[in-house]
């Protein structure tokens, strides 16, 4: 897929089950690059499906260059068009990964604001009835592909020592301690969501993608909330990895994260 092309998946349910079944077997390796695909026929029968869906499906995987059609040669899997362009997270350091990211990546304002916090925002944050926020909303962009949209709520008290042409150029971890914010920690969450109109034209993906959702609540040292985050990413652009230990004894062995086992140096 080329940079800022559009993700289109096929029309009908069918198509659209044969073209992400298809384009998940080359994202993990099962279809390694280069590799011929079955005949439509083949691919038909191994869905269910009638060879006009196998088609629907093959023309959008072709269209998001994931694979090439060659007459007389059939149909090769172009997996490289995919290799490169997910930011591996690892699980214990994915907050200060994404600090980095602020640095690594170019921001898009999409709006700047100052309103009440939602009911939601000032629970989360523990603000009081009422408390006005800056909201913003940017699309956090790498290799000119869309990679996240962000909406951050931050008190105004603590906003207002910032512009709006800052927040346009500058992350926003270090417009907090540019204020005196003193960051001592965070809660996040992460679940899977789908994509509306405004986020899908935003990230460059259908209506209806599969999206990563983040909510973070950041706090600083008196334990006020300075930040809360609704994050957005394309799952195509971001993977967690987590690293495992196995513990415990006889029968009761089993797989555990190994959660806070952080270098000192990425803390």
């Amino acid at each position: 897929m080329q940079p800022g092309q559009s993700v289109q998946l096929p029309e009908g349910a069918k198509a659209r089950r044969v073209y992400l079944s298809l384009r998940d077997q080359i994202s993990d390796g099962r279809l390694p690059d280069g590799e011929n695909l079955p005949g439509e026929q083949r691919l038909a029968a191994s869905f269910g499906v009638s060879r006009v869906t196998v088609r629907r499906a093959l023309d959008a995987l072709s269209d998001a260059g994931l694979i090439e059609k060659r007459a007389g040669s059939g149909t090769k899997v172009r997996a490289q068009n995919m290799a490169g362009k997910a930011a591996a997270m690892d699980f214990n350091t994915l907050m200060p990964q994404l600090v980095e990211m602020g640095h690594s990546t170019t921001a898009r304002l999409l709006s700047f604001s100052y309103s009440q916090a939602p009911d939601f925002v000032a629970q989360a944050m523990g603000l009081a009835a009422g408390e006005k926020v800056q909201i913003a909303t940017r699309v956090r962009i790498t290799d000119d592909i869309p990679f996240s949209h962000l909406t951050t709520y931050v008190p105004a008290e603590i906003a207002q020592s910032y512009s709006e042409d800052d927040l346009a150029t500058t992350p926003l971890f270090k417009l907090l301690e540019r204020s005196g914010v003193q960051i001592e920690e965070a809660h996040q969450s992460v679940s899977a969501t789908l994509a509306g109109p405004d986020v899908a034209e935003a990230l460059d993906v259908a209506v209806g993608s599969a999206l990563l959702s983040l909510k973070r609540v950041v706090r600083d040292v008196d334990g006020n909330g300075v930040e809360y985050l609704s994050g957005l990413y394309r799952p195509d652009m971001f993977r967690l990895e987590m690293p495992l230990s196995r513990v415990g004894q006889g029968s009761a062995r089993h797989w555990e994260p190994a959660i806070g086992q952080m270098d000192e140096a990425s803390g």
